[in-house]
C-alpha cells in the first residue's frame, strides 16, 4: 500500500494541477468564443475542437516526445502530465463555461444595462453568479473524468498510480491483486469527489430557491 499511495498521491498531484491550470484556460478562452469579434472567436473555437477531437495519450505524447523536438530540451513527464490534463480539460470546460453563460436568459442581460451597469458590470454581478450555478455540476464531471484520465500517462513513464502498480506487478506478478486495489483505490477517490460534489450542489439549489 505505501508503494501504491506514492502513486495515488502523484495521480492527485497532477489532476489538482491540471485542472487549475485547465479552468483558467477554459473561462479565458470560453468567453472569447462568446465574442461577437471573428478574430477572437476562431481560435478560441479551433483549439476547442482540437482537443476535444483528439485523445488525451496522443496529446500526453505529442507534449512529452514531440515538443522536445521544437523547444530543444527535453519535457519532464510530471510536466507533460499536468499540460495534458489543462489543455485537455480546458477544452471542455471552455464548452461548459460557454454553454452556462449561453443558457442564461438574455432579459437578465438587458435588465442589467436598463438599471445603468455596465456590460462588465451585468456580466459580473448578474450574468456569471447564474452561471456559475448551472456550470458546477459537469465541471465536477470533469474533474472525474481528468482524474481517470491520469491513468494514461503510465506510457510516459510518470510515477502514478497506475504506473506504480505496474513497477510493483513486474518485481511480484501479482496482477490480479494489483489491479484490482488500482481500481478500488480509484473508485474510493471518485466516488467520495461525487458526494462532495452532490452536497455542494444540495447547497446551491437552496441558497438559489
Amino acid at each position: 500500500m505505501p508503494f501504491l499511495l506514492q502513486g495515488l498521491q502523484l495521480t492527485l498531484e497532477i489532476t489538482v494541477f491540471g485542472l487549475i491550470l485547465g479552468f483558467v484556460i477554459g473561462l479565458f478562452i470560453g468567453l472569447t468564443t462568446l465574442s461577437p469579434t471573428r478574430w477572437l472567436r476562431w481560435p478560441g473555437t479551433a483549439y476547442m475542437e482540437f482537443f476535444r477531437g483528439t485523445p488525451i495519450l496522443v496529446q500526453a505524447l505529442f507534449i512529452f516526445y514531440g515538443l522536445p523536438d521544437v523547444v530543444g530540451h527535453p519535457i519532464p513527464a510530471f510536466a507533460a502530465g499536468v499540460a495534458a490534463i489543462a489543455l485537455n480539460s480546458g477544452a471542455y470546460i471552455c464548452e461548459i463555461v460557454r454553454g452556462g453563460v449561453k443558457s442564461i436568459e438574455k432579459s437578465q442581460r438587458e435588465a442589467g444595462l436598463a438599471i445603468g451597469l455596465s456590460n462588465a458590470q451585468t456580466f459580473r454581478y448578474i450574468i456569471w453568479p447564474q452561471a456559475l450555478r448551472r456550470i458546477v455540476p459537469p465541471l465536477g464531471n470533469q474533474g472525474i473524468i481528468s482524474l481517470k484520465d491520469t491513468s494514461v500517462f503510465s506510457v510516459i513513464g510518470v510515477g502514478e498510480l497506475v504506473r506504480q502498480g505496474q513497477v510493483y506487478i513486474a518485481a511480484t506478478f501479482n496482477a490480479f491483486e494489483i489491479y484490482f486495489v488500482v481500481a478500488i483505490m480509484y473508485l474510493i477517490i471518485t466516488l467520495t469527489f461525487s458526494f462532495f460534489l452532490r452536497k455542494l450542489e444540495k447547497r446551491q439549489s437552496r441558497g438559489y430557491a
